[in-house]
């Protein structure tokens, strides 16, 4: 007999008719390499010889410890045992599983009976009845809060990979003798909710043997007890106030998770007699899965490949009829709870995966018909009735050529798979020259009707050889399309079938947009002096819009700096005479000069009542000004200097001209190359107020006696002559500004200049950034999806400030098409649906930072609302036809987002291919001119979407997914990322790449 001391593990082993596998289980523990353990083995009410098993093999081993309880279930027969172990350490063993022998040196160094407890667990393997090991199943990181929210969602650890203190198993009541499946789940999770450290032993040291008949069998009490553990997890999650708010928290709700398991229970519990909608009326509610569809294939190929004693996914194409009706059957089942379109995505997905891992098999599943076709021996292949997306795979000689994923609209003759293979695969290469009558009769054809092409490489004379062998290449792809068999069902002439009657459907298409068209802006003459720059400036009356509300402020502000008793006063740079008017009532004699005659002329006209005006023209810079001024005005022209040795001259020439106490007034703008860290414009010029007060105030004879200071502009009024002190006073520019003034402004600190970054940087990727309405005001839940017009300009005042520059969508396609580095920090700003509030709160802040937009419009909607948002409150007013063309016309671009909003993953081949025709022929007519981009609403794409879109005329199409657009994307799926109204200000640094910058 072995004989022990005081054990450091003691083993809970229920054993319920286990006498076939118990002594195996008990044999794993004899053959330990530490041999200090304990086993404390509860027969649960076997009606075998369990017990007589036990004791005989207890006899001999006193590390033993036999029990008997009346039938009470595995949870119960572990807290019996739980009661008579003596040893500090706890792992849990059920009798037919087994253990490796190293699995206590292991182990027992790691775990912990500490403040807070630590608990040690490993990897382990499932064994089939046959005695096959199935691949290794890894444990998560279990570290900080990841043990509550995987615990919250599923039973990350199996049963007898864990080893604990049985001071905590006391401490939280041992398990929960209610449960019949789950136990062991239920107890991590009030384990890691109690503070539980969960330490990995990066090992395989366990192994649990399937059977049939187990309790794990009952997809019914699985799926019961999930629901009860899950309901506790989220009273766990909300007591101990853990939030769940986000998809970065990792959190799933109980509703996702009871799918989980009810999606795995049936997977690895397949059985014609599963009633897939009886199992799903044991949950609560049903969630719904969008968003979750590749989660859920995991979970479902993991219990299919458990259930059916699988090692790879593709070995699950060969028990397809097995596992195919009840598969179907759960994804109707998700369909019919979550977003349109869901369970083709899962079905998408799966597919996929068995492809992928098995690319040689032909199969159906649901509505994706998966081919592989031998490209010396292609044969007809017959559409599966029910398909309507094909995955074809071709191979040469068993190598791999090409994949086409797309829609399928009839039988794939050997013409419709020839033409995949040449235009959808680039892999004619491999295709073999058939030595046939008809190929050789359809080359000849061929070759006739390009016999051009063959005398223009006979007359002229280069290197002629490369582009025969071309022309040759293209003679043969056209003969062996022609030659190849086909027929009115196949897959080309049925989409051509398809696409003559949408053609023919009455919608017109416009060739000139309703409404008149933008003039065309004569290019600017050549500039050959000062004079004639000057002189085209003026071809346009008030160039500078003098009559805003901003430059009226600024005059009013620049009069409240003149002083009392002024006679003699010169106007420098006067313009058109809008401020001369003003100054005129304030002195007694004032000279108005500029150096263009247009500009004269019209002030001569505007002054013509003033008697103590005199106007002319004058260059201040090359020629003298009048002297013995008692005033010289001089605004927002000595930017105009080239530079500082210029600017300097000028302002000596000023101070010459000014009496003895005579003042110079002088009003400038903050200019951000001046002035990088405030506020200020991204003209061009050298330098703005910033340098020109630094230069007039080293002028020997001037001091500066007063300053009015807005955040854009300062106005100085220097003296010639001793002054008591400088007086400040800040005060605020007119408001609001128009777009061509605020365009030019930098608001905020530092940042980077765009006209820098588009001369020093480089880069492969594009954030394209997707909004929906700029509005304050909606229903609470649609908040995400609204973004206040205060946050949205501080947003885009942020990307002025750091360089970026907007791209359309037609842009952004040739750029990525190149495939070259792209300059510069390019940016795509996107707003689906067309809401009404694009253009009365979106569009002039967008024009106020200098970017332009792709709206895309759902156009059977256009003027009407957004009632597919009807469900959450009032619906919010949209655009019509008649505000797309103004934007049209101020530079905004236009693009689909389908005519109904309905998700393209929730309608059929045709129906999706009509609505997309008919969206982009209604913008085309309207806005007269070509369009080629499209957003899907929802952003909901499958594998059809992109070749459908491509048979509807569209270039580019945009999603949601979460990224950057790169080079590598596929141009009808790139990626945008969502602009939420319910994030911080602050989120949005991060979101374009630049977290922790200034935003406001």
């Amino acid at each position: 007999m072995v004989i022990a001391a005081t054990p450091d593990i003691s083993f809970l082993i229920p054993a319920y008719n286990a006498a076939d596998t118990l002594a195996q289980c008990l044999a794993s523990l004899q053959q330990q390499s530490r041999s200090n353990w304990q086993a404390v083995v509860v027969d649960d009410g076997s009606t075998d010889c369990t017990w007589e098993v036990l004791q005989g093999i207890a006899k001999t081993d006193n590390r033993i410890l036999p029990a008997r309880q009346p039938n009470a279930g595995a949870a119960a027969a572990r807290n019996h045992a739980a009661r008579l172990a003596v040893a500090p350490l706890l792992c849990m063993l059920d009798a037919d599983d087994w253990l490796d022998p190293t699995f206590i040196e292991n182990m027992q160094p790691v775990v912990e009976d500490s403040s807070p407890p630590v608990l040690a667990f490993c990897a382990y393997r499932r064994v089939a009845p046959d005695g096959r090991m199935m691949p290794m199943e890894q444990t998560p990181i279990l570290t900080g809060d990841a043990a509550k929210r995987e615990f919250s969602s599923f039973c990350a650890l199996a049963i007898h990979t864990v080893v604990f203190p049985k001071s905590l198993f006391e401490r939280l009541d041992g398990m929960d003798e209610t449960l019949q499946t789950g136990e062991e789940w239920d107890l991590w999770l009030r384990m890691a909710f109690a503070g539980a450290e969960f330490r990995r032993v990066d090992k395989c040291l366990a192994f649990y043997r399937m059977k049939a008949g187990s309790l794990s069998d009952d997809p019914f009490k699985l799926v019961r007890d999930a629901v009860a553990v899950t309901t506790k997890a989220e009273a766990l999650r909300v007591q101990h106030g853990l939030s769940a708010e986000g998809s970065q928290t990792g959190w799933m709700t109980p509703g996702l998770s009871q799918l989980r398991m009810l999606s795995w229970a049936i997977s690895a519990r397949l059985s014609p007699t599963t009633d897939v909608a009886a199992l799903a009326t044991l949950m609560p509610e049903m969630p719904d899965a969008a968003g979750n569809e590749s989660f859920l294939v995991d979970v479902i190929m993991h219990g299919l490949r458990t259930g059916l004693l699988t090692d790879q996914s593709g070995d699950l194409i060969d028990a397809l009829d097995k596992w195919k009706p009840a598969f179907l059957s759960l994804i109707g089942l998700i369909e019919q709870h979550s977003f349109p379109g869901t369970g083709r995505k899962i079905i998408e997905i799966a597919c996929w995966q068995l492809s992928a891992a098995n690319p040689l098999r032909s199969f159906t599943l649901g509505n994706i018909q998966v081919v592989s076709v031998e490209l010396g021996a292609l044969f007809r292949i017959s559409k599966a009735e029910q398909a309507d997306t094909l995955i074809m795979h071709a191979f040469s000689g068993g190598q791999h050529v090409g994949t086409f994923v797309g829609p399928l609209w009839g039988d794939l003759s050997i013409r419709a798979q020839i033409r995949l293979i040449m235009h959808e695969m680039q892999a004619e290469e491999h295709l073999q020259t058939p030595p046939t009558l008809a190929y050789i009769s359809s080359w000849t054809r061929e070759a006739l009707r390009g016999y051009r092409a063959f005398g223009g490489l006979i007359i002229r004379n280069g290197r002629r050889r490369g582009r025969l062998e071309r022309l040759l290449a293209h003679l043969g792809r056209k003969a062996l399309l022609a030659s190849a068999p086909s027929d009115k069902q196949d897959n080309d002439a049925r989409l051509a079938d398809v696409l003559r009657t949408l053609e023919r459907d009455p919608t017109p298409l416009f060739s000139n947009p309703s409404g008149p068209q933008p003039e065309e802006r004569n290019a600017a003459p050549p500039v050959r002096s000062e004079e004639e720059y000057w002189e085209h400036i003026f071809e346009r009356p008030d160039p500078w819009n003098y009559v805003s509300v901003y430059e009226q402020v600024k005059y009013e502000q620049t009069l409240n700096l003149i002083p009392e008793g002024i006679d003699k006063a010169l106007e420098l740079a006067c313009a058109e005479g809008i401020f001369t008017e003003k100054l005129a009532r304030r002195v007694g004699r004032l000279t108005a000069t500029d150096i263009s005659q247009r500009a004269i002329d019209r002030a001569v006209e505007r002054c013509r009542d003033h008697r103590n005006v005199e106007l002319r023209v004058l260059d201040f810079v090359r020629q003298d000004l009048p002297p013995e001024q008692d005033l010289v005005v001089c605004s927002e022209v000595l930017y105009y200097m080239k530079d500082e040795e210029m600017l300097a001259a000028a302002c000596l020439k000023m101070a010459a001209a000014l009496k003895p106490n005579g003042y110079l007034i002088t009003a400038h703008a903050h200019i951000r190359e001046d002035e990088p860290a405030r506020t200020g414009f991204d003209w061009g010029n050298p330098f703005g107020v910033g340098t020109i007060k630094q230069v007039l105030a080293a002028q020997a004879d001037l001091a500066l006696e007063e300053t009015i200071e807005t955040e854009l502009y300062a106005i100085h009024r220097f003296r010639k002559g001793p002054v008591a002190g400088p007086v400040l006073r800040i005060e605020g520019h007119g408001t609001p500004l128009d777009a061509d003034v605020a365009k030019h402004i930098i608001w905020g600190p530092a940042g980077v200049n765009r006209e820098v970054a588009w001369t020093t940087e480089v880069t492969t990727s594009v954030p394209i950034l997707m909004y929906h309405r700029i509005a304050e005001q909606g229903p609470a839940a649609l908040r995400r999806f609204r973004t206040p017009p205060e946050i949205f300009r501080k947003q885009m005042q942020f990307l002025r400030r750091q360089g970026f520059y907007t791209l359309t969508a037609q842009t952004l396609a040739d750029l990525l098409r190149s495939g070259k580095p792209i300059q510069g920090r390019p940016v795509m700003l996107t707003f689906d649906d067309a809401y009404l509030d694009f253009l009365t709160d979106a569009y002039p802040i967008l024009a106020e930072n200098d970017f332009s937009a792709e709206v895309f419009v759902v156009t059977d909607k256009t003027g009407g609302r957004s009632d597919w948002d009807s469900a959450y409150g009032e619906p919010a007013p949209l655009m019509s036809w008649s505000n797309i063309q103004e934007l049209q016309k101020k530079g905004i671009c236009f693009g689909s987002h389908l005519a109904s909003h309905t998700p393209a993953s929730a309608m059929d081949n045709e129906v999706f291919l009509a609505e997309a025709m008919l969206s982009r022929n209604a913008l085309q007519g309207r806005l007269g001119t070509a369009v080629e981009s499209i957003a899907l609403p929802y952003g909901a794409t499958d594998f059809r979407v992109p070749g459908i879109l491509a048979h509807a005329g569209y270039g580019v199409g945009f999603t949601t997914r979460p990224a950057k657009a790169t080079f590598s994307d596929n141009f009808f799926a790139l990626p945008r990322f969502e602009v939420r109204g319910d994030r911080p200000l602050e989120a949005f640094p991060e979101l374009i790449g630049l977290p922790g910058d200034f935003i406001g």
